[in-house]
Formats: structure tokens, sequence, C-alpha cells
């Protein structure tokens, strides 16, 4: 016999993890290792044991030992056996107070709030599952042996490619695939920037006076100290970076979130000016750059100058953000800074879902489905300001997922508290503001009107019409 049933096998072939009790015989030990198991939630009601013949031969012991032990947890009302149903965890044997036990739902962000306004999230229900299952299918079926080995720490070739194309067309980002690096959202991308720039020694970074909060508190966590830069209709108020002491500066020029402004290409100038000047770095933000409905498209701030812009974009807004798939277009002096923050393996990004969204991207089928979905999001937009019916100021509409509802000087807290009343959850402008701004207050709302589901979105807005002054 050997020393430890860890290794033992069960559940018709699963692995089942037993510990020995010490000091006791064959059939006691194994009796108590099963109660432990259950004790502690690792065999859950209803779980299938193995047949004693099965367990015994991977235990290395007498079948009787096993049938024994069975007997006397079945007679204790720890299992259950039924003739054709096999040997189970009984229903009644429940894991003590504190112990391991099936997974439990987080809170929403929104708690238990029936309608959400919520910024920072698409349709969800728009996610194209017909055309992403073709494209999964063919991107499994083309996949390469090598596919499924840990792969380039950049992600997958047949990805960075693709992104390569459609960033430079799209989106007119200068993408060179060899320096494209494929992480696991913007967060994991400011992450490995945040490291990158503290191993340069830089102590401050610039943001925009309103952002959010957990950018700033990512930065913070590697010992970055954040600058809040001047807001206002043209953008971020990058002439005034000259005057700080920023080594980097983090922003959304395409669609400034929350406010919606785009900046303006002086202001993109004197950025880009700052960096070359200063030896700065631009962390570039391109969160729903595809997203625009009155107004001509705004390229990415990287193609004035690739060497200085460090360009990050995700699949969270046009697909999904549990796709958990983001990409950092990197300038050449940086690539191998980026690189060693990331590690010498690709462990944040499945290569299949990488190959399927090449796939998704080379068949066309995004580009199809971002046309899509800009056409429900301006129906979207359209619909929510005729509902409000002008007795709100609305702003930041012409591109992106949301729009900002300025109210009556000190009514945001008020309002907020009416639309909890009325089970909906939204978000003030106030809890994007950076700690240390100097701007007049603004009481405002930020209504993500991507975020609810077509069948949702009527009641919701019913809701948010009732909550308004």
């Amino acid at each position: 016999m050997t020393d430890s049933w860890a290794n033992s096998i069960g559940f018709d072939g699963a692995d089942l993890h037993l510990e020995p009790a010490a000091g006791r015989g064959l059939k006691a030990g194994l009796a108590e290792a099963l109660r432990e198991a259950v004790r502690g939630g690792r065999l859950a009601p209803g779980v299938r044991l193995p047949s004693s013949r099965s367990l015994a031969a991977d235990l290395g012991i007498a079948r009787n030992t096993v049938a024994e032990a069975y007997a006397e947890l079945v007679a204790e009302g720890w299992l259950t056996a039924r003739q054709g149903s096999g040997t189970r965890v009984a229903p009644r044997a429940r894991p003590r107070k504190g112990a391991a036990a099936p997974l439990v739902r987080l809170p929403t962000r929104q708690g238990r709030a029936t309608y959400s306004l919520l910024p920072g999230s698409p349709d969800l229900g728009g996610f194209p599952r017909a055309a992403w299952l073709t494209a999964a299918r063919r991107a499994l079926t083309d996949a390469p042996n090598e596919a499924f080995g840990y792969g380039d720490p950049r992600g997958r070739v047949e990805l960075r490619e693709a992104l390569a194309g459609y960033l430079a067309r799209a989106r007119g980002v200068y993408a060179d695939p060899e320096r494209i690096v494929l992480c696991a959202g913007f967060v994991h991308g400011l992450m490995l920037m945040a490291r990158v720039l503290r191993a340069r020694r830089v102590r401050e970074v610039a943001v925009e006076s309103y952002g959010l909060g957990v950018h700033r508190g990512l930065l913070a966590a590697e010992g970055l100290r954040t600058r809040p830069l001047p807001l206002d209709a043209a953008g971020a108020c990058t002439p005034d970076l000259s005057g700080m002491a920023a080594g980097a500066v983090l922003l959304t020029p395409a669609h400034q979130f929350p406010t919606g402004a785009a900046l303006t290409p002086e202001r993109r100038a004197a950025a880009v000016d700052w960096a070359r000047a200063a030896g700065g770095v631009i962390l570039e933000d391109d969160y729903d750059g595809e997203f625009r409905y009155d107004r001509q498209p705004v390229g990415a701030l990287q193609s004035l100058d690739p060497d200085r812009v460090v360009y990050l974009g995700t699949a969270s807004k046009s697909l999904a953000p549990g796709l958990r798939i983001g990409w950092m277009v990197v300038p050449p002096g940086l690539l191998d800074e980026v690189l060693a923050a990331r590690g010498p393996v690709d462990w944040t990004c499945s290569a299949l879902e990488q190959l399927t969204l090449a796939q998704f991207i080379t068949s066309g089928a995004y580009d199809r489905h971002v046309r899509g979905m800009r056409l429900r999001y301006r129906r979207r937009r359209d619909q929510l300001v005729a509902a409000l019916g002008g007795r709100v100021a609305v702003s930041g509409i012409a591109a992106g997922l949301h729009a900002v509802l300025d109210l009556p000087p000190g009514t945001e807290r008020a309002v907020l508290q009416a639309a909890a009343w009325h089970s909906l959850a939204l978000d003030g402008l106030s809890g994007f503001r950076h700690p240390e701004a100097d701007l007049p207050p603004r009481d405002a709302l930020v209504v993500g009107y991507g975020t609810p589901t077509d069948s949702a979105w009527a009641p919701t807005l019913a809701a948010l019409s009732a909550a308004l002054p």
C-alpha cells in the first residue's frame, strides 16, 4: 500500500485527493479521509464516488476494505448507495462553517439595482456569438501545433499582424507587428507601463483631471504620483505639461473619459512637443475610438510621433471585456523594457482567443460588427436625448458609449439618491474627479447608454427620467 492517497483516482476517472488519517487501520483511515473530504466541502452533496473495485485498484488495497468503509459512511449518513446510481455523497452532508464551498458570485458594481446606466461597458447582448463561433472553428482548424505551446511573450503573431493592418486602416496607427504587445486589457497594459516608468526613475505621471480612479490607483501602487491636467471643451490642457515635473502623461485624446471632449490638433501638437523636448512618454488610451456619430473620425495621437506615444487599445468596448484582450503599440526604444516587465511567457491571453480574434478581423467580421453596433449605439444616443426632452444639457455625445448630463449646482447627490430609489445604477461626474484637481465644481451624471440590453433599454430610460429634477 502507498503511504498517501493524494493521487488516487475517483469520479470514474477524475482525480480524487484523499489524505489518510495517521495511526489508523486501512478501513478506518480511508473512512476518515472521506469524512474529511465531505466536511471540508471538497466532495459536494450528490457527487458520485468511484466504485469500490476502482478505488481499491487505484489505492492498492483490498476491495472489501473499500466496501466496508463505504458501508460505514452510508450507515452514518455521509453517503448514499442505490442500485444503478452508485455511491454518492448524501444530500444532507454539508461542509462545516468556513470550509471550502462552491464559488459564490460576487456583488456586481450596481449592487441590487434593476437597471444600469453605468459607463464603461458595451451592450453585452450584442456580442456576435454566431460570427465569433465561426471564427473560432476556423481558427482552431487552422491553428499550428505550436500555438498550443507557451508562445511568444508579445502574443500570437497572427493577431499582431491582423491588428497592425486594422489599426493602420481604421485608426491611423503606425503599427509594426513586431512592436505590438498583446495584454489582458488596458489595466494590464497600464500596469506594465507603470513598471517601465518606475524602472526609468519616473516619479510623476500627468493625468486628466477627470478619469478613472482605478487607473490613478494603479499608478500610485507602483510608486508614481499622479498630477492632474486641467480640462475644458478642447480636452486636456497639454500646454501645461511644460510646467510640470511629470515624466509621462496619460491621455484619452479621441474621446476624453468621462467628459467626452476630443483633444484639439493644437493640444495634440503641444503634447508631442512636450514629449520630444522633455524626453517624456505619452500613454494613449483609445478606449472607444471606433464609435463616432456626428463628426469625422479622429485618428490616433500616436500617428504624430510613434517614437514617443504608447498606443493602448482593447476589444472591451468593441466586443466584450470578458475576452480579456488588449494591445499595446510600443515605441522601438521601449519595447525591450515592456517585454522585460511582461515576462518571458504569454500567460495572460488564451492563444485560441487570440487566433479567433485574428480570424474575426481578417475575415471582415470585426468591421461588420463595429458598423452594426455603431448604428445601434447612435440610435440609443438619439433616444436618450429625445427622452430627456431638453430638461438637462447633454454633452460628449459625438462619439463613444456615454453622455454627460449637466445638473443644477448642488443637485448631483440628490439625483443619485433618487436614481437608487428607482433601482437605477448611475455614476456622478464628481466620482471621477482627481482629488487634487483645481477646477470649478460641476454637478453632472455620466450615463453609459451602451450598458443596458435592448430589452431593458426602455424601462431604464423611464427610471432615468423619473430620477431627474
